[in-house]
């Protein structure tokens, strides 16, 4: 008897976990659709993606004229694998964040966003399909970009540890989706100012995580919060986990804070944005807008 009701309760969990993941993917299609009709748009953001990366990369490749002395093509290939680091792990950043937090713009802007807030779906599993499509979004987008980037510029990665790469960049994805989660908040409860204040948020962290260079050379009260930005850590173990070699083993100085900022973020975000959601319908916040 007893053995009989505890499958029946199993199975009864795992047909539960079918229909939410099923759920899940629905949010991820959603978004994939959305993608293709705004496909001038992606285009756009490529582009810009991969100039703007390829831009600052040349500096690396024009060290020595710019500042008139002679480096080795070993010096010279650490500069340029060191901002390629950073222009791609950047654009991987953006895109994961900007597609979390614009979750509520675009359907607000879509007339959407009231529909989604009131379907029979868990806001877990809402965030869990959004949060999913923006990390295959933001891998796919940077991939293309590290493509291109090869085209240019000879690159020694023969040092590289990628699996201890791999486990950076999942420690810091669960990361980025918390402070993303958090963000979405802004243009939810600020109909015309969120997202605004969203890009300012991203901006900071550009400036004080060391995208483009160390974060020693930033001013003392700005390493402050170079420390506790994810970004920092995630950036420092892949340059190197990929420049240097390092072993997971080596780089956990680095991991332990993004699981720490995962851990803390995702169930925060999660239970902010419910409460915002609740704020948001009481007083009638969820219009369209645009």
């Amino acid at each position: 008897m007893l053995q009989a009701r505890g499958l029946a309760v199993a199975r009864a969990t795992l047909s539960g976990a079918r229909a939410e993941a099923g759920k899940g993917y629905a949010f991820i299609e959603r978004n994939w659709y959305l993608t293709k009709r705004y496909w001038a748009w992606e285009a756009v953001w490529v582009t810009y993606n991969i100039v703007n990366a390829l831009s600052v990369t040349f500096i690396a490749a024009s060290a020595g004229q710019i500042s008139g002395q002679r480096f080795s093509p070993a010096l010279l290939n650490q500069f340029v694998v060191y901002l390629a680091i950073g222009t791609a792990i950047w654009t991987y950043i953006s895109v994961v964040f900007d597609q979390v937090t614009e979750t509520v713009t675009m359907e607000r802007w879509e007339g959407t966003i009231e529909y989604t807030f009131m379907a029979p779906v868990s806001r877990l599993t809402h965030m869990f399909g959004t949060c999913a499509f923006a990390l295959l979004h933001g891998f796919a987008l940077t991939a293309v970009q590290l493509l291109v980037m090869g085209a240019f510029f000879h690159m020694d990665l023969s040092h590289a540890a990628w699996g201890a790469a791999v486990v950076i960049m999942l420690a810091g994805s669960i990361s980025l989706i918390g402070l993303g989660t958090i963000s979405a908040i802004l243009p939810m409860l600020f109909t015309e100012r969120g997202a605004q204040m969203a890009y300012i948020i991203r901006a900071i962290i550009l400036l004080i995580s060391g995208v483009y260079y160390p974060i020693t050379v930033l001013p003392g009260w700005l390493q402050v919060f170079s420390h506790i930005s994810p970004a920092t850590y995630m950036l420092e173990g892949l340059r190197l986990s990929i420049q240097q070699g390092k072993s997971v083993v080596a780089l956990w100085p680095d991991i332990w804070p993004l699981l720490i900022c995962g851990v803390v973020s995702v169930p925060l975000g999660l239970y902010i944005f419910n409460r915002a959601e609740r704020f948001a319908k009481r007083t009638g916040r969820l219009k369209r807008n645009g």
